[in-house]
């Protein structure tokens, strides 16, 4: 239930999903296993899982979590341009000319239909986080295209999505560089001994510093050669800790023993229950966090 990765985006309009009609929203796009002709397949599941979960929609408060799941054929390009090297080669062998496009392209759809039945099939799930009081979903994966599958789902299935990446007012790479250079954050942040610093001159390089002290004087020698931070190390409130990137998304995130334990005393074989405890317990904590760190950086630019 804890996210390990947070994706963010802004909601640029307020919201008011009353969660049972959400639910009917989401219903009408929910998850089917591929059949033997289709390569992929993407619908909503169970927020919580399908051993614990009840709804597509799971509630805390204001805030929602849904979840989708993505069905992959695992189709090796190598397995393909074999096949097809070897068509092509019989079809011009065969008419004495070489093969046209089109007759290249129903080829490789033909091998395709033949595969497809045979292929392993590859099942990930990517789960969001909707809080409407802080104008934010936060979806659950290190890809942005994965994000935006999801946010692509969803605006199919309510038919409209206010939502646009979240800046803030400071260029997050000269917030970055900044904590790096003094060392102080504030809004009970941390910075941590690892960094990316980065030059932004399209032909640039970077560096990637670990376990070294951020006030070293070598590091000092990169900030004044005009790399730049696109990632940082941080820890909130000894709470959570994650790695910051330039797009503002959220790396190996982690939140603290101390917090996870705070719903120990559930029953192990209530595991509803506990998902609902837990995913509660991230939502507060995400509910402070957020609005430091936007602070820290100069706010929300709300005009994208």
């Amino acid at each position: 239930m804890w996210f390990k990765n947070a994706q963010p985006y802004r909601l640029t309009k307020a919201i008011n999903w009353p969660v049972e009609e959400l639910e009917q929203q989401l219903e009408a796009y929910c998850f089917t296993p591929a059949t033997s002709q289709e390569i992929s397949k993407l619908g909503f599941v169970k927020a919580l899982g399908n051993k614990a979960g009840q709804s597509l929609v799971h509630a805390a408060g204001d805030n929602l979590l849904i979840a989708i799941e993505k069905e992959e054929k695992m189709l090796p390009a190598s397995v393909i341009r074999e096949e097809l090297d070897e068509r092509i080669s019989a079809l011009e062998t065969e008419q004495g000319r070489p093969a046209r496009k089109a007759e290249k392209d129903a080829l490789k759809e033909d091998i395709i239909a033949v595969l497809l039945p045979r292929a392993f099939s590859r099942r990930k799930q990517v789960r969001a986080l909707i809080m409407p009081k802080q104008q934010l979903i936060l979806v659950d994966c290190s890809s942005a295209n994965r994000a935006e599958e999801l946010l692509s789902l969803l605006r199919q299935a309510i038919g409209s999505l206010p939502v646009a990446p979240l800046m803030p007012n400071t260029l997050p790479e000269e917030a970055m560089t900044d904590w790096v250079r003094t060392g102080r954050v504030g809004n009970h942040f941390e910075v941590q001994d690892e960094t990316e610093l980065k030059s932004l001159a399209e032909a640039g390089g970077s560096v990637k510093l670990k376990d070294l002290p951020l006030d070293s004087d070598e590091v000092r020698a990169y900030l004044d050669s005009g790399l730049l931070a696109s990632k940082l190390a941080m820890d909130w409130s000894e709470s959570i800790s994650f790695v910051l990137n330039s797009d503002l998304s959220l790396k190996r995130l982690k939140f603290a023993d101390v917090l996870q334990e705070q719903n120990e005393d559930i029953d192990k074989e209530d595991l509803a229950a506990r998902l609902d405890a837990d995913f509660a317990l991230m939502c507060g904590e995400f509910e402070k966090m957020w609005p430091n760190l936007l602070d820290a950086m100069g706010g929300v630019d709300d005009t994208i």
